[in-house]
């Protein structure tokens, strides 16, 4: 899924910084995961499944809270600054939203 976005089309991300760390942690998830997998296939206890379970939705929030502060920091401020410059304000709006979003699909998780 390729989408440009006004504002961080161009250049690196907000992540860019932190792009190993986030990489490491969600090959962390991704190892996690494949416990579980194993748990049920060795048939293990339902709660500490479900112990499992937890610890990666935690992590993945995690990630997606980091990945938003991100968002806010570089695209909604580099947004802002164009907006200063240019007198329109579209491109903070269209972020806004974009993080408006964001959140409230995490809210639903």
């Amino acid at each position: 899924m390729s989408e440009t976005h006004n504002g961080c089309e161009h250049g690196p991300h907000g992540y860019s910084d932190n792009k190993d760390a986030y990489l490491k942690r969600l090959r962390r998830i991704e190892g996690q995961v494949r416990g579980i997998e194993r748990m049920v296939q060795e048939d293990k206890y339902c709660i500490d499944i479900l112990t499992q379970v937890a610890a990666i939705n935690k992590a993945l929030h995690s990630v997606s809270t980091g990945l938003l502060e991100e968002h806010l920091r570089h695209c909604v401020v580099e947004a802002a600054h164009e907006s200063e410059r240019t007198g329109d304000s579209a491109a903070v709006d269209e972020k806004i939203a974009e993080a408006t979003a964001a959140i409230s699909r995490m809210m639903r998780s």
